[in-house]
């Protein structure tokens, strides 16, 4: 009998590059832009210098483009806030580099601390704020890149029953 596997018979797979795929120079799938995020958000040299603050209004600087994505760099001090907005035909990756950002849908509310990360689709409204009191900063991969971020109205207040036959406001 022989006990030979299909796999020493074919060799080492590493020693045969023709049946490797090749490394994509730029991001192509939502998996491969969270990497991207990741790998960015755990290299401090590639953001920490281009950190900004600004008094009054949250601070951006692109960091990078390609190929139908750009990552953005964002800074927020105590208080500061995006408004309600969507990104028009972009998906994204939003991720914290330091500090807290409390992100508020119409669905919830959640804090986002340092590694902590949020993807969202095309015509996802939220708002994102600095309700801390430290500084905070963001990391923020959309594809394709940012062309439109309309900014959306606060929600229309809902009855909500109060006694059962009473609604108030």
């Amino acid at each position: 009998m022989n006990m030979d596997s299909d796999l020493q018979i074919a060799g080492d797979i590493l020693e045969v590059p023709h049946l490797l795929q090749p490394e994509r120079p730029h991001p192509l799938t939502v998996a491969e832009f969270t990497g991207l995020a990741r790998s960015l958000a755990a290299d401090r040299s590639q953001w920490a210098p281009y950190v900004e603050y600004d008094a009054t209004t949250r601070w951006y600087h692109r960091l990078r483009t390609g190929p139908g994505y750009e990552v953005w760099l964002l800074s927020w001090l105590p208080g500061q806030g995006s408004g309600r907005h969507d990104h028009g035909p972009s998906s994204g990756v939003l991720t914290v580099l330091e500090g807290a950002l409390t992100e508020r849908t119409d669905r919830g509310t959640r804090t986002l601390t340092p590694g902590g990360e949020r993807l969202f689709a095309p015509g996802y409204v939220h708002e994102v704020v600095n309700d801390s009191l430290e500084p905070a900063v963001s990391l923020h991969v959309y594809f394709p890149g940012l062309t439109e971020m309309p900014m959306r109205s606060t929600p229309v207040t809902r009855c909500v029953p109060a006694a059962p036959g009473v609604l108030t406001a």
